[in-house]
């Protein structure tokens, strides 16, 4: 078994760049190209002209450009720079406090407040503008965007940014619209536009996926991407599946590791993670998460696409159909009765080094 842990690298760009590269390059910024980012908290940041502030972009292997991430961090008693955009990003505060100014062109401005662990999404193509709260510590934001696909789908730059159409269905500046309040549609769906602080989000059980886990998937500002937050026992880990790639997950507490092979079998390659690791699940191949810590391990998931109220286009359109059926059933899911014997038998090894307790017996007979 192949073991994952690698730190931070920076690869030098190749002379044939689609324009989303290179507008990247243009940043003049870290750009980080790898499997996993071991801790989001602790990146090397450099000053970032067009937004303010500083800041890096992350391109994780796996997911061939269909998202991207960015850190951005804003110094104490200070603001970036207003931005508008024809493409969808949702918004987790890694540390700080503030508060973001949204409107429409023309409109009324409408401001809410943030802290560490709030997820938000500034509606598509509206202005926005992120201020820090406190005049000690600099706040910094981890963003998820659509910018590749939209960026080399219209071939524009001038197109993405200041295009100045209105889109009145996400977002006609009524107020109220980040106030937190929400609704629950089936299938532990909440739709909201903030979340207050994802970390203490009351989750759903989840049986299907397995050792007592919980979660509940985000629709935030009638956006085609969604994202979802997981939550599994002490002593425990999830069944395995396959997604299509589109999703970054942040890990928010705990420590253990998750195993990735491809759909058609091979060598099994571990990332190990703690909180603030980034990682994303490679494109058909299946995803393991083992929690090997004394507290429950919590991640937050933000996908390119699987909303379930508007259906996108290619793979994540699909992406949470047959999550939670067995592959013997024309699913995505490995139940536990039929996955690897040496997965069960090295999480037991792993255990016994950290002390938590093996507590898999109780979801399947003989485990």
């Amino acid at each position: 078994m192949e073991h994952h842990r690698q730190q931070p690298r920076q690869h030098h760009e190749t002379e044939r760049l689609n324009l989303y590269e290179q507008w990247v390059r243009d940043q003049d910024i870290p750009i980080i190209r790898d499997y996993s980012v071991w801790d989001v908290r602790a990146v090397e940041l450099q000053p970032w002209k067009r937004k303010g502030g500083v800041g890096a972009i992350i391109n994780l292997h796996g997911l061939e450009l269909s998202a991207d991430t960015y850190i951005s961090e804003i110094p104490p008693r200070e603001e970036l720079k207003p931005q508008r955009h024809l493409y969808e990003e949702m918004i987790f505060v890694l540390s700080g406090r503030g508060a973001t100014t949204v409107w429409n062109e023309g409109g009324g401005k409408h401001t809410f407040e943030w802290q560490e662990g709030s997820l938000f999404s500034p509606p598509l193509n509206a202005w926005h503008q992120h201020f820090n709260g406190s005049g000690e510590k600099p706040a910094r934001l981890l963003g998820v965007t659509l910018a590749p696909v939209y960026m080399n789908l219209c071939n524009d730059l001038d197109f993405i940014f200041n295009n100045p159409f209105v889109f009145k269905k996400r977002f006609r500046g009524e107020a109220g619209y980040f106030s937190a309040k929400g609704t629950f549609s089936p299938g532990r769906v909440w739709e909201s536009n903030f979340i207050p602080d994802v970390r203490s989000f009351r989750l759903l059980e989840w049986d299907e996926r397995g050792a007592g886990g919980s979660n509940v998937m985000f629709e935030l500002s009638n956006n085609i991407m969604a994202s979802h937050a997981s939550e599994f026992p002490v002593g425990t880990y999830k069944k395995a599946h396959y997604g299509h790639g589109e999703a970054q997950i942040i890990i928010l507490s705990g420590t253990g590791y998750t195993l990735i092979w491809p759909l058609k079998g091979g060598e099994k390659t571990r990332i190990d993670w703690q909180a603030g690791t980034l990682f994303a699940p490679l494109d058909l191949w299946f995803h393991q998460h083992f929690n090997t810590g004394n507290e429950p391990a919590r991640y937050l998931a933000l996908r390119a696409g699987g909303s379930r109220k508007f259906r996108g286009i290619g793979p994540a359109a699909k992406s949470a159909e047959g999550t939670t059926v067995s592959v013997k059933k024309g699913g995505r899911q490995i139940e536990y009765e039929d996955e690897d014997p040496e997965i069960r038998r090295t999480f037991k090894a792993e255990l016994a080094k950290t002390g938590a307790p093996y507590l898999m017996s109780r979801f399947f007979p003989g485990g």
